[in-house]
């Protein structure tokens, strides 16, 4: 199964995404950020990073990107997208997802290995795990906290798309402890942690991260 990981000018984690994706038993394929083919891919990962320099707002200039043209209309007809961290950011700056990503409370960057709580598992990319269940992933971000009106975190909860929060403490400042949430029809999911560096136990605190893409391959395979 293929799935894609774009980059743009300033992704880090997109050689980690592509390994995961490997690790779990698919193929990545490298996609251009200034390009608009998807090269046949059944799923798209947006990785990590400093997507051109985060200058405006993070993920506000990835959005325009010719790439994202083709995931944004594929994704509205049900294509599956993962954002991770910046990916999450660009995600809700091309309004595929709902709310923003602020800069966080405390006005520090965080780097820790953090304890999530899945909340759903009927999305796309969450299927292999248990509701209530606990992972460690590393979390490592200066624009993490998680941030909506009233109205659209109460749609949020309601609907069953937040997929997964933090546990014992929020690090960022983010509203209900988010972590990560899916649009309505669960295909596009944004998570601001990084699953893809927690997907062997010799470089990541542990395993926990490759349900996300095992998750997706399982579901290309059944289609």
């Amino acid at each position: 199964m293929k799935i894609g990981v774009v980059t743009f000018p300033g992704s880090l984690d997109d050689r980690d995404a592509a390994r995961a994706i490997e690790i779990a038993g698919g193929t990545p394929v490298p996609l251009f950020h200034a390009s608009d083919d998807l090269k046949h891919v059944e799923a798209v990962v947006l990785p990590g990073g400093f997507s051109y320099g985060d200058y405006l707002r993070c993920g506000a200039i990835a959005r325009f990107a010719p790439i994202m043209n083709s995931i944004v209309t594929a994704a509205n007809h049900g294509f599956p997208v993962l954002g991770i961290c910046n990916g999450f950011q660009v995600l809700c700056e091309s309004h595929l997802l709902k709310g923003a990503l602020t800069r966080n409370q405390g006005l520090h960057f965080v780097c820790r290995d953090q304890k999530l709580r899945i909340e759903n598992n009927t999305s796309f990319w969450t299927k292999d795990f248990q509701i209530g269940q606990d992972i460690l992933i590393p979390l490592k971000n200066g624009e993490g906290s998680f941030q909506c009106d009233d109205e659209t975190l109460k749609e949020l909860e309601g609907n069953g798309q937040v997929i997964a929060r933090y546990v014992e403490f929020d690090p960022n400042g983010s509203r209900n402890l988010i972590a990560g949430i899916s649009n309505e029809k669960g295909n596009v999911v944004g998570l601001m942690p990084h699953p893809e560096h927690a997907v062997e136990t010799l470089t990541g605190p542990s395993e926990d991260g490759l349900g996300f893409f095992t998750s997706a391959l399982k579901q290309l395979v059944g289609r």
